[in-house]
C-alpha cells in the first residue's frame, strides 16, 4: 500500500518533507500501513481535519505519509437536509501501534476535540475511523477489521484511491472496482481546499 504521487492532482508534497518523514521512520520498528477516515460536518470543518492529522503525526510511533484530498458528502444515515455535509479525508499512516492502541489514539483525538456520542448517525466535530490495518481481517467487536462498511462508503473509497490508487480492501479487493461498484452520488471533491501533510 505505497502513496502515488503520480496524479497531479493529488496534493503534492516537498521532497524536504518526504525526506524528513522517511528519515523518521528508521525510528520506527517494523512499521505497518493503516488506513485511517476522518470526517466533520460541525465547526470549522476543515481546520478539524487539519488538527486531526496534526495529533495523528504528534503520536509516537506514528507516521502520516499521505493526506487525501477533501470531499464534501452528504450525511449518511439520516434524512436529507436534517445535518450539515461533511468534509471527508483519509490519511495513509504508518505505525508500529497495535490496532488496540491506534484506535485508542482515535478516539483521544475525537475527544480532543469535543466528539459527543450522543445518537448513531449523529452530526459530529470529528470522526476518526480505522479503516484498515495492514492485511489484518479481525471480528473483534472493540474493533472489527477492515471496518465493517467502508466497502459501501464511497466517502471513504474516493479520498483512499486519490492517495492510493493500487489500494486493496482486505476480504472485499480493490478499492477502485469497489468505487466503481457503489458510484459517486452524493460526494464531491472539494478542490478549493486542502490539507496539508505534517512537516
Amino acid at each position: 500500500m505505497k502513496p502515488t504521487q503520480s496524479d497531479p492532482t493529488v496534493q503534492p508534497v516537498p521532497a524536504s518533507v518526504v525526506a524528513t518523514v522517511d528519515a523518521a521512520d528508521t525510528t520506527l520498528s517494523n512499521p505497518r500501513w493503516a488506513v485511517v477516515a476522518l470526517g466533520a460536518n460541525l465547526g470549522n470543518r476543515l481546520e478539524t481535519l487539519q488538527g486531526a492529522v496534526d495529533a495523528l503525526a504528534d503520536t509516537p510511533g506514528l507516521r502520516v505519509k499521505a493526506v487525501s484530498p477533501v470531499y464534501e458528502t452528504e450525511p449518511w444515515g439520516v434524512e436529507p437536509g436534517t445535518q450539515p455535509s461533511y468534509f471527508n479525508a483519509v490519511a495513509l499512516v504508518k505505525t508500529t501501534l497495535p490496532p488496540s492502541s491506534l484506535l485508542e489514539r482515535a478516539h483521544a483525538v475525537e475527544e480532543a476535540f469535543h466528539r459527543v456520542r450522543e445518537e448513531r448517525w449523529g452530526a459530529r466535530t470529528i470522526d476518526v475511523d480505522i479503516v484498515a490495518y495492514a492485511d489484518v481481517i479481525s471480528e473483534d467487536p472493540v474493533l472489527t477489521l477492515p471496518h465493517p462498511r467502508a466497502h459501501q462508503r464511497a466517502f471513504v473509497l474516493a479520498p483512499w484511491h486519490d492517495v492510493d490508487p493500487d489500494a486493496q480492501l482486505p476480504g472485499h479487493g480493490p478499492v477502485a472496482e469497489l468505487l466503481t461498484a457503489v458510484g459517486g452520488e452524493g460526494v464531491a471533491r472539494r478542490a478549493d481546499l486542502e490539507l496539508r501533510l505534517p512537516e
